[in-house]
């Protein structure tokens, strides 16, 4: 495959979750890497500190994407960008629409607007499968549902299967990218908002422009926000401390979970990859898996053999049913393969987590002063 050669790489966004493993996966392939993030505190605390694991090889530009002063400092002199930047979480946007909104549709505006005076050689965009809300669908006699929504009065009933228009229960299948988007979060639409945007101006200006649709992506150094993939660092948290977990509706829901280094290596194949300009690509494992599943796994490897998950039996507004991915188009164009098999991925997971509880263990709880308030909670 004709690749590029070493490229100057701005990253917004890439002190966050996946963009730290992208820095380094860019870095050891002989790029170099500029980051602007605005190391809000939600995620990186109060001190707004770099994150130790962030590879120091890496310039971070502390600023806002929506700051066209920090952006023109962060594009100077860069070949290429991949945008991450966003604000995440499907349920928090549906009473937070402002915030992201302006952050995801806002500064994506922003960013593009910037780059119209300074030119790149290549725009890759983080984009969700989010955007699809329920996958693709096929009834038993073949007949292929591309739109499907559950309705609140089916969930109601414990009704969790999609069904056709005649109420029968129809099956999922992969999904593949010319699927019809049907956003079903702020999100989700900010998310596709983003791909619309990058999309147009890519063509009108002339900037090569790749969208990644990532699947629910899990590793470490993740934190618990997201309401799928976070789901799993939460998960093995609470095993390791003894405390039960809750699955919603029956636990059957189907989810493509994709490893955090999987990811980060198919930014950079995009990158590098001449024919990957103009194309849409779904980032992900190509290899189902229910909550159910991967609760149970992840309680083996912990050493929770009895444990049993707290079935709720309800749906929460904006949940999907089952969605995961063709990525035959990403093999083909990207030579993308998932080289983390799920099992493999959790154990690092697991390690992680259990790493970073005894690190806070060892915090000493802090000392009240004399005569001060006692805090009830």
């Amino acid at each position: 495959m004709q690749t590029d050669t070493s490229q100057s790489v701005l990253i917004t966004g890439g002190a966050g979750f996946i963009g730290s493993h992208l820095t380094t996966e860019l870095l050891q392939h002989g790029h170099e890497v500029r980051i602007l993030d605005n190391l809000t505190p939600g995620v990186h605390g109060q001190e707004r500190r770099r994150p130790d694991h962030l590879d120091r090889r890496a310039k971070v530009i502390v600023g806002d994407i929506r700051d066209s002063h920090h952006l023109d400092e962060a594009l100077d002199g860069v070949d290429a960008v991949i945008h991450l930047a966003a604000v995440i979480g499907e349920r928090p946007s549906m009473y937070r629409l402002e915030k992201y909104m302006s952050i995801n549709t806002t500064g994506t505006a922003a960013l593009l607007e910037a780059l119209l005076d300074h030119p790149v050689r290549r725009l890759i965009v983080g984009s969700s499968s989010t955007i699809y809300g329920e996958g693709l669908y096929c009834s038993y006699n073949g007949t292929v549902y591309p739109k499907v929504r559950r309705s609140r009065e089916e969930t109601a009933r414990g009704w969790w299967e999609p069904r056709s228009p005649d109420g029968e229960v129809i099956y999922p299948l992969p999904t593949p990218e010319t699927k019809e988007a049907s956003p079903l979060s702020v999100y989700a639409i900010s998310k596709h908002d983003q791909e619309e945007m990058c999309r147009l101006m890519g063509e009108f200006y002339g900037i090569p422009t790749t969208i990644l649709r990532l699947f629910p992506v899990y590793g470490p150094h993740q934190g618990y926000a997201n309401p799928y993939s976070g789901a799993l660092t939460e998960y093995a948290s609470r095993l390791l401390q003894d405390l039960p977990i809750r699955l919603f509706e029956d636990g059957y829901q189907q989810r493509d979970f994709v490893s955090v280094y999987d990811v980060a290596r198919a930014f950079r194949l995009a990158l590098e990859t001449p024919g990957a300009a103009g194309e849409t690509f779904n980032i992900a494992s190509g290899r189902p898996c229910t909550f159910r599943t991967v609760a149970t796994l992840l309680a083996t490897m912990t050493g929770r053999q009895n444990f049993a998950p707290e079935i709720m039996g309800i749906s929460r507004i904006g949940d999907i049913r089952h969605c995961f991915a063709d990525i035959s188009r990403a093999r083909e164009v990207l030579g993308y393969e998932p080289e983390v098999t799920l099992e493999a991925g959790l154990h690092d997971l697991v390690a992680r987590v259990k790493t970073g509880i005894a690190e806070r263990q060892k915090v000493p709880a802090p000392v009240r002063a004399p005569g001060s308030p006692r805090l009830r909670v």
